[in-house]
């Protein structure tokens, strides 16, 4: 499990590493009778909350001395990836990064843009896991993960500790989910003071949901538009032990609902964001979590390495 503590310890190890979370508030009414803020954590180096996984993973096992010639390993659908490859450039450390073919070209770019060694596996992200640690049990390198892994989750979980700063008040806080690291680090620091968790999945791609159903871990297929980013076909047990706690709400929509709530903060924001940072929005939107009258709500919205141009042509 991971602890309060661990999500402190990685707030100290990431300090001036890491760019501080803004906010910035929603209009009267946008989130019904709720006072809301957007959480605007795809300006985080290389686009996306990842970075503070990735800086603590690897600076923790540089302290520690435990990184091997062979460097670090890591399969993403992309943007672990290119968190994976900007700490590892940051700590001087060989970062080998496998991605399925399905992965958009803008990660992929900017992956080899970071110095990563960029293998292509398969069409899902379990496929480049694959691949992944079989690099691994012959080079001998250091393995990460995209989010089944506490230094991971802890890191991620430092985000939720920048949020209470800025609104200690805060009532809720909606959230993304894929495999569950960025919902587990910020289950862990939000509970910690009392805040509500909304965890939002689509439809097509509800690993979390579905073990919530199942009592356990299960596989899902995934089909989603945002299936480049919440493509994890199983969430990590991590997550379900903390979606399990009170406080913890699992909602799903739909990949209308988030394309809908992707392009509105285009429209209406000039905020260019992936259908995975949408998915937390689309919860408000659609009612899939309906607000009350004065409830102080966070939407988390996660990365933005996304191609704009669909944003952009007539509709």
């Amino acid at each position: 499990m991971v602890t309060h503590q661990d999500v402190q310890a990685a707030a100290r190890r990431s300090a001036g590493h890491i760019r501080p979370v803004a906010l910035a508030p929603v209009d009267e009414g946008a989130f019904g009778g709720a006072e809301g803020w957007l959480a605007l954590e795809f300006l985080q180096h290389t686009g996306s909350f990842k970075a503070r996984g990735a800086f603590n993973f690897i600076g923790s096992h540089v302290e520690a001395g435990t990184v091997p010639d062979a460097g670090v390993v890591i399969a993403s659908g992309g943007n672990a990836g290119l968190a994976c490859a900007w700490a590892a450039a940051r700590h001087s450390v060989t970062a080998t990064v496998f991605v399925p073919e399905t992965a958009p070209a803008v990660k992929v770019d900017r992956l080899r843009a970071l110095g990563a060694d960029v293998r292509q596996a398969g069409r899902e992200y379990a496929e480049a896991l694959d691949a992944s640690r079989k690099h691994a049990a012959e080079t001998g390198a250091l393995e990460s993960h995209a989010y089944d892994h506490p230094l991971i989750a802890a890191g991620a979980g430092t985000v939720m500790e920048e949020i209470l700063r800025c609104r200690p008040d805060l009532d809720t806080v909606v959230v993304s989910v894929g495999g569950g690291g960025l919902f587990t680090g910020v289950a862990v620091s939000a509970l910690e003071h009392g805040v509500r968790v909304v965890a939002v999945e689509p439809h097509g791609s509800r690993a979390l949901n579905a073990a919530l159903e199942a009592g356990a871990v299960v596989d899902v297929p995934v089909d989603s538009v945002a299936a480049d980013s919440l493509g994890a076909r199983r969430a990590a047990p991590m997550a379900l032990e903390w979606a399990r706690k009170d406080g913890v709400r699992s909602v799903l929509v739909s990949d209308q609902e988030i394309v809908s709530a992707r392009q509105a903060l285009w429209d209406d924001r000039r905020i260019a964001v992936e259908h995975a940072a949408a998915t937390a929005l689309a919860a408000v939107r659609s009612g899939a979590y309906e607000t009350r009258p004065g409830e102080k709500v966070a939407v988390l919205l996660c990365g933005a390495n996304t191609d704009p141009g669909d944003l952009t042509r007539p509709r």
